[in-house]
């Protein structure tokens, strides 16, 4: 569900406005803008959670503060909906919140924080089912340092696009011009999950939560890199249809998406890791057995797939694309070229499969398979954090790496 989406956004302080520029507004037509129809703050002493639920999909900037000390939040909205918004719901790092129509285009909140704070990630999700689209916006503590750096970052890039303003005879900072956040999108997909729990050892260790455990791990080293934006389809133990996942991905229009996975066999000394990307054919035998188990989980979980007319079966037989598959291959081989130092790797690491969930004809999909619990060396190292983390650093050197080769050949 669109409700498990986590994107995690570095470098996300777009600045629009100074404390001294907060009043400048620029009246413009914006009625084919959303309208803000809800506002909500959540907080503990560690982190907190701003979600503004729209009328539809939108932009947004957001800027840190002194004097006191603040976050404030700029979506493109023609109006306000909320009369009196609620107090934060919990006590902790935001101790109160405004929202306020600051001009015809642009709905503004702000955050009061009673401790130093800085924003984790920013999110804006498609509406799905009966849901509404929203902007999630996360914020996690700061030491002072860092808050004080954050500001001073903003300030400057207010005053340089003042400067370009003046020049150019466009908007000023204190106008409307909210750029997006323009990062790769990656969607790590931690399998199974819920009722779902994939392979198990003999002592009751699931797959699920060994692949959950890494994709965190990954998830943190993309966002540290400040080059990624990040989604996982799960963040806790839920689950997810197959076609609910690769839905996320398409949706959102990832730039590549990454299934995780930690499988076993019934012979032993099978071990290794692996990446596959599609293919109707499969590699060999225990590749087949393996993208069968997988694509079967959901019939496993209670759920059969959906009976699809011809020409929707024809589309689907077609979905790896060439230019996708491509890019794929690239992504896979990128990524095994960067772990084989350092992670034992199955003879042909680089393998095809047809998992249901690399299914994207428009996203670059890959499924990573990090070892075997069935073999006991495989799963000690599954279970080791320091084998997960170096394992992961290798995982994210291969996506650095896969992005800078679409770079080259632009």
């Amino acid at each position: 569900m669109f409700k498990l989406l986590v994107f995690a956004v570095v470098a996300v302080c777009l600045t629009f406005v100074s404390t001294a520029g907060m009043g400048q507004e620029v009246s413009q037509q914006s009625t084919a803008l959303p309208v803000v129809e809800d506002v909500r703050v959540s907080a503990t002493p560690e982190r907190a959670r701003l979600v503004i639920d729209l009328g539809a999909m939108t932009e947004f900037a957001m800027v840190s503060l002194d004097g006191p000390d603040r976050l404030a939040i700029d979506v493109r909205a023609s109006s306000l909906a909320v009369t009196e918004p609620g107090k934060v719901a919990g006590q902790g790092i935001v101790s109160d919140f405004t929202v306020e129509q600051v001009a015809s285009d642009r709905v503004r909140t702000i955050l009061t924080l009673a401790a130093p704070a800085q924003v984790q990630q920013a999110y804006v999700l498609d509406p799905f089912e009966d849901q509404p689209a929203r902007l999630v916006v996360d914020v996690i503590t700061a030491t002072p340092e860092i808050f004080a750096t954050n500001v001073a970052k903003d300030l400057a890039a207010t005053d340089d696009i003042a400067q370009l303003g003046d020049k150019e005879g466009s908007t000023p900072a204190g106008g409307s011009n909210l750029p997006m956040a323009t990062n790769p999108l990656v969607v790590i997909d931690p399998g199974h999950g819920g009722i779902d729990g994939g392979a198990e050892s003999p002592d009751g260790v699931k797959e699920k939560d060994i692949v959950l455990a890494f994709a965190l791990k990954l998830q943190e080293l993309l966002v540290d890199s400040g080059r990624f934006d990040v989604a996982l389809t799960r963040e806790g133990d839920n689950y997810l249809k197959l076609e609910d996942r690769v839905a996320l991905a398409r949706q959102n229009k990832a730039d590549l998406f990454i299934s995780i996975h930690a499988d076993t066999f019934q012979k032993s000394d099978i071990r290794g890791a692996s990446i596959y990307t599609r293919d109707e054919n499969a590699t060999d035998v225990l590749d087949k057995i393996l993208a069968d188990n997988e694509n079967k989980s959901d019939v496993i979980a209670g759920y059969s797939m959906p009976r699809m007319p011809p020409q929707v079966v024809d589309i689907l037989v077609d979905l790896m694309r060439r230019e996708t598959r491509v890019q794929s291959f690239k992504a896979a081989r990128d990524i095994v070229h960067q772990m084989e130092p350092s992670v034992q790797l199955r003879r042909y690491p680089e393998r095809q499969a047809d998992f249901f969930v690399l299914q994207s004809p428009d996203v670059p999909s890959i499924l990573l398979e990090l070892g075997f619990i069935s073999n006991p060396t495989d799963m000690a190292n599954l279970l080791k954090v320091d084998w997960r983390d170096r394992t992961a650093e290798a995982v994210a050197r291969g996506i650095s790496s896969y992005f800078d080769s679409l770079k080259a050949d632009e």
